[in-house]
């Protein structure tokens, strides 16, 4: 895929390019330099005697699904504590903030036993309760467009087992699951999207979709229903899975839930459909976790010398859905972080700066873990106290006022985050930080031919570094080639190992490791944006706070 014609490292219009060559120079001019010596051994240590595999096996396959609050998860934390410490990292602990109940699938079988036998692809939905054993019921199909639409169905359900919603169009699949991104499409993202007047989402359809699921979720359960199955998005056996009920404590309760495969659905359906009668049997056991609402991030460091108190930070999450072992989401950034750290020990490096990486749990509940983190070591907002806004997620959300930062929020020099499955690395979104674009610039040139040659001044979101953007520490996320995430692994039975992509694993590892290198041991902190109006700092004479009590 990568051409031997020499590439514009920068794919923006030629103005903005020629600016941007003279801001490299004046790069260069100031000492942003590579040690392209440290660039061979990182290639090196990173293709001849990688672990990145091994780590990720140990976390898919040797643990397995990790749902926030979890006992799995709760493995991973505490496998990956010990193996930074058994690499040589320092301070290898797990810190903890409050979640809510943890819960674990144990066991799941849905099937057709009338008019026919047939096993059927079907997983419960995250935080609903299962069926107190095998139950055969007929199915009877429900679609809803609006909170009335709920009344004809009235008196109707009670020990039946629902097929929720509208069947999905099932089309040929024209165009292969994998991709990489192309020429073009690496251009188009090169080139920085002016902020439209209209949300990329919509508060009020969200609104609408929110008030269905509840209207929804209450009545099923008042009708007293064996279970809710709705199709999956996906097709060729594929199953999309997240949650119905709630991690929370003190929610409503919602009936026994799953996602099925949508052919098999489709089935079902078509039958309900011409009159027929379809009798299930569905035997769901879940169980919460209710002991300890405490979930935890696992941290550890290569300490740093003349500027040990300045930290460079690279993290991912470590949480995942449960349909699958979380493997591109996201144990492969997992892997790539924790191989990136363990290039630069095994190469016995003595960064100037401390160097921590973080592994989050609770992403896929809101960047919980990584808030969390952040709200306790570098600073904070109030949550909205706009009452339309109460059950909005928090991307959708205007955020409250004042932003109160806390003395080591000054310390961070940036983070890196990985988060955007398997695929290689083909550059970096800048956040808007125009001042980092020639710094960036100058440490991708050793890796164009890897491909990884994009810089571009877009925002991207739903990931960790986002909470620490929100705080004005610099904080990315890298370009990575799709490969089939959207398509195949993102949230679904399918995200398992075979999925993983070593090559690109491996180069993703290496460019990382040299980026952490290059921050840890520039003689400037990264440039950062301009802060809010609203920041509040604290007092010049506040010394940073201890770090909080760790759970070994």
């Amino acid at each position: 895929m990568h051409s031997h014609v020499p590439r514009v490292p920068y794919r923006i219009s030629l103005f903005v390019f020629l600016a941007l060559f003279s801001c490299s120079a004046y790069a260069q001019q100031r000492g942003e330099t590579v040690d392209l010596g440290m660039v061979t051994q990182i290639r090196q240590e990173g293709f001849r005697n990688s672990q990145v595999m091994q780590t990720a096996s140990a976390i898919v396959d040797g643990i397995g699904e990790r749902l926030s609050g979890s006992p799995n998860v709760k493995k991973a934390n505490e496998w990956t504590r010990d193996q930074f410490t058994k690499w040589g990292l320092q301070n290898a602990h797990l810190e903890g903030y409050k979640f809510g109940r943890g819960w674990q699938n144990e066991f799941t079988s849905v099937r057709m036993v009338s008019p026919d036998f047939m096993e059927l692809i079907a997983y419960p939905k995250a935080w609903t309760p299962g069926t107190s054993g095998a139950i055969k019921a007929p199915a009877v199909r429900v679609v809803a467009k609006s909170p009335a639409d709920f009344e004809k169905y009235r008196g109707k359900l009670s020990g039946k087992i629902v097929l929720y919603g509208d069947m999905p169009e099932v089309k040929p699949q024209a165009e292969a699951a994998m991709s990489r991104y192309d020429e073009k499409k690496l251009a188009d993202i090169g080139h920085y999207e002016i902020p439209s007047e209209k949300p990329r989402f919509s508060p009020e359809e969200f609104k609408n979709r929110l008030a269905l699921r509840k209207a929804a979720d209450e009545f099923f359960v008042k009708e007293n229903v064996v279970a809710v199955i709705d199709a999956s998005r996906g097709d060729g056996g594929t199953v999309f899975v997240q949650s119905a009920g709630s991690y929370k404590e003190g929610e409503p309760e919602v009936a026994p839930s799953l996602s099925m495969a949508v052919e098999h659905f489709g089935r079902i359906a078509r039958l309900l459909e011409r009159g027929g009668n379809v009798e299930l049997e569905v035997n769901v056991q879940n169980k919460f976790y209710t002991d300890d609402p405490t979930a935890y991030d696992t941290v550890a460091e290569i300490p740093g010398s003349d500027k040990k108190d300045e930290l460079v930070m690279v993290g991912a999450h470590l949480d995942s859905w449960h349909a699958g072992t979380g493997a591109t989401d996201n144990a492969a950034g997992c892997a790539v972080t924790m191989e990136a750290v363990r290039i630069l020990q095994a190469l016995g490096v003595k960064p100037r700066r401390t160097i921590r990486i973080a592994l989050w749990t609770g992403e896929e509940e809101g960047l919980l873990g990584s808030r969390a983190y952040v709200e306790q070591h570098f600073g904070s907002r109030p949550e909205s106290t706009d009452p339309k806004e109460k059950d909005l997620p928090s991307f959708l959300r205007k955020p409250g006022t004042p932003l109160t930062l806390k003395p080591e929020q000054k310390q961070v020099s940036a983070y890196f985050n990985i988060d955007n499955g398997s695929g290689k690395v083909r550059g970096i979104y800048l956040q808007e930080n125009a001042a980092v674009a020639p710094i960036f610039t100058e440490w991708l040139k050793p890796f164009h031919d890897l491909g990884a040659d994009t810089i571009t001044y877009r925002n991207t979101g739903g990931t960790d570094h986002l909470s620490f953007d929100a705080v004005g520490i610099p904080g990315f996320q890298f370009i990575q080639d799709p490969i089939e995430y959207e398509t195949r692994t993102h949230h679904s039975n399918m995200d398992v190992y075979e999925r993983l992509q070593r090559d690109d694993l491996m180069q993703a590892s290496v460019v990382l490791a040299s980026f952490i290198y290059n921050a840890a041991m520039r003689d400037d902190m990264m440039p950062r944006k301009p802060l809010p109006k609203d920041a509040v700092l604290p007092p010049a004479s506040a010394a940073p706070a201890k770090t909080p009590a760790k759970k070994k």
